[in-house]
């Protein structure tokens, strides 16, 4: 993965530069400010740049070969689902891949997220899936957080749901964010953060 350096008059310029060089816009650029140089008549700001491009298939060897050490076979597939990036796998065994309650893929997403951190030095969001597992789990999700906001909003009694990482949370969230009846909050602290449904005043 190649990370480009610009040095500019100032942030905005030396990103012109960036997009310049790399012929691209600033939304497919991870930006990271280096260096701030202030002199009596002068700045310099310095950048590195990556193509998100190139982190996305980055990701995808890292996992690869990361996947190949632990015994298993993959065929990996990368498309967006509003604009995250998405890698569906599909192994020779794809349950202990998973693994109870998908905990061996939150693990597996865990270590690239650290992976990537340290490599751009800013989170950077992605989802992983198993033979679509993830596809189904989200459409639980939502099942679940209708359900419980029907009940919700004829009981008036608040419920909090089960513990849940942010991209679950994400979704409760967006399955309600218009419904008329109920509305949702996140409480807690990571990693025992849930979601709240609670009833809207008539």
């Amino acid at each position: 993965m190649e990370k480009h350096n610009f040095v500019g008059k100032s942030l905005e310029d030396a990103i012109n530069q960036a997009k310049i060089k790399l012929q691209d816009t600033e939304d497919n650029l991870i930006i990271n400010e280096l260096t701030t140089k202030k002199g009596i008549f002068t700045t310099k700001v310095e950048i590195e740049v990556i193509e998100k491009r190139e982190l996305i298939n980055f990701i995808k060897e890292y996992l690869k070969t990361i996947l190949k050490q632990m015994g298993y076979t993959v065929k990996i597939e990368i498309f967006n689902k509003k604009e995250v990036p998405v890698y569906q796998i599909y192994s020779n065994n794809d349950s202990l891949l998973i693994g109870k309650n998908g905990k061996n893929l939150k693990a597996l997403h865990t270590i690239l997220s650290q992976v990537i951190l340290k490599e751009i030095n800013k989170p950077f969001k992605f989802v992983l899936d198993v033979n679509n597992y993830q596809e189904q789990k989200e459409r639980n999700i939502i099942r679940l957080a209708k359900n419980i906001a029907n009940e919700v909003a004829v009981t008036k009694v608040e419920t909090k749901l089960d513990s849940m990482n942010s991209y679950e949370r994400r979704i409760v969230h967006n399955a309600l964010s218009n419904n008329k009846r109920v509305y949702t909050e996140s409480t807690g602290e990571e990693p025992n953060r849930c979601v709240i449904i609670k009833p809207r005043e008539d």
